[in-house]
């Protein structure tokens, strides 16, 4: 099986196929991704994806091997995520859509736990929400979508360093937000 730098290279020569496979495994996690991006919004965040994978096929001429696949993804669908926001018609909300438990996973048979793990899910998607733009991308490319920092740093064209400093303030700003809340 080929590694996604070189599907990548193969869909630059222009075989479609290899299109297929890194769609194939990158579309639930970047679909997660914009869905957390987006304050929940899944109709957006599903359209965010479908406009990903089509600015990888008008950007694959710019992708350079051996350059991490992935990173260079989640720069794509985050800069994407960044010029929605930034047009005058968009605006950011917090609201939990009513499909959201759709997108969370069930982590017990018990209907107490399964409530109350939605109810926390809930929670911590809201306070997230309310973090500064560049601390939830941080965060979330962190800790849902398990990117590496050096990967974090290559999707946000950032270095390490910043990387590093936002997911301290957005921890701490979420923990003080979760707090507060409980309080």
């Amino acid at each position: 099986m080929p590694t996604e730098e070189e599907l990548a290279l193969n869909l630059q020569r222009g075989d479609f196929g290899a299109l297929s496979i890194l769609v194939e495994k990158h579309h639930s996690p970047l679909l997660g991704f914009l869905y957390r991006m987006t304050g929940g919004d899944r109709t957006l965040a599903e359209d965010l994806v479908q406009e990903s994978f089509l600015r990888v096929i008008r950007s694959i001429a710019h992708y350079q091997y051996p350059r991490p696949f992935k990173p260079w993804l989640y720069a794509i669908a985050t800069n994407i995520v960044r010029d929605h926001y930034k047009r005058a018609d968009s605006r950011h909300t917090v609201d939990m859509p009513d499909d959201a438990e759709q997108m969370t996973p069930e982590h017990s048979d018990l209907p107490e736990d399964a409530l109350l793990n939605h109810d926390e899910e809930h929670r911590v998607a809201a306070a997230i929400s309310d973090l500064p733009d560049h601390q939830r991308e941080a965060v979330i490319l962190r800790y849902y979508q398990e990117l590496s920092l050096g990967e974090i740093a290559d999707a946000l064209n950032i270095p390490v360093g910043t990387v590093k400093s936002r997911l301290s303030l957005g921890l701490r700003r979420l923990k003080t937000l979760l707090e507060k809340e409980l309080s």
